[in-house]
């Protein structure tokens, strides 16, 4: 990543929105799928995790925790997948992420909070590095593995009597965009017995086809190691 590309872009030419990313990173993706399921350009910013350059002066001007993702609407900037995702929600409000009956609502962030709170943080790279050396990486991933599974199971009781085709009825929504990569992400990885997870199966299964969600692929963003 070039330093002078850390700056939003104000060329009339470019996308409007710039967005700052890492394509092994779970947040990054929720928001790669949300931009197309909403049919937003953007410009695509890679921001190398595994070469520290999060940590760069120019990085910490747009995010002082120093992660990914981050959204640069014009001089908006905006960090934390949530934040970006309700941040378009309101400004670019086609192709609505949250439904409008309250208690649908409630449920799709309910399940957003879960997925981002109780789930992604336990597999982060700092947070695994951390622990493995002063419990052992065997540990570490026993004790991730549970809180997952924990995390996936409390999911399927959420949306059990709320999914259709999706998560909460048969139009894809934003406990959908949360979802699906996090399955993604992590099912195979530590070894979850998704057959535990019918409800989420189903919802994945039905998401994993939609060609917005193939065109996020971690493998086909710009930056991914082949």
């Amino acid at each position: 990543m070039q330093q002078n590309h850390l700056s939003p872009a104000h060329n009339s030419s470019s996308p409007k929105l710039i967005l700052y990313s890492f394509w092994q990173s779970s947040c990054s993706w929720r928001v790669c799928f949300a931009l197309n399921l909403k049919g937003l350009p953007y410009e695509y910013r890679a921001v190398n995790l595994s070469k520290g350059e999060q940590f760069s002066p120019e990085f910490e001007k747009l995010n002082p925790l120093h992660f990914v993702p981050v959204l640069a609407d014009g001089d908006v900037i905006v960090s934390d997948s949530l934040a970006i995702l309700l941040y378009l929600e309101e400004k670019y409000p086609k192709k609505a992420l949250l439904p409008v009956d309250p208690q649908l609502r409630a449920i799709n962030l309910q399940a957003a909070n879960i997925v981002s709170s109780s789930i992604q943080p336990l597999h982060m790279m700092t947070v695994q590095k951390h622990f493995e050396e002063k419990l052992g990486s065997e540990e570490i991933s026993s004790w991730a593995q549970s809180h997952i599974e924990k995390g996936f199971l409390a999911l399927e009781k959420l949306l059990d009597s709320f999914a259709g085709k999706y998560a909460t009825g048969e139009e894809i929504y934003l406990a959908d965009v949360f979802l699906a990569p996090q399955i993604a992400v992590t099912a195979k990885r530590f070894n979850i017995d998704m057959s535990k997870l019918p409800t989420l199966s189903k919802i994945f299964n039905s998401i994993k086809a939609l060609p917005e969600f193939l065109a996020s692929l971690p493998e086909k963003q710009p930056d991914a190691v082949k």
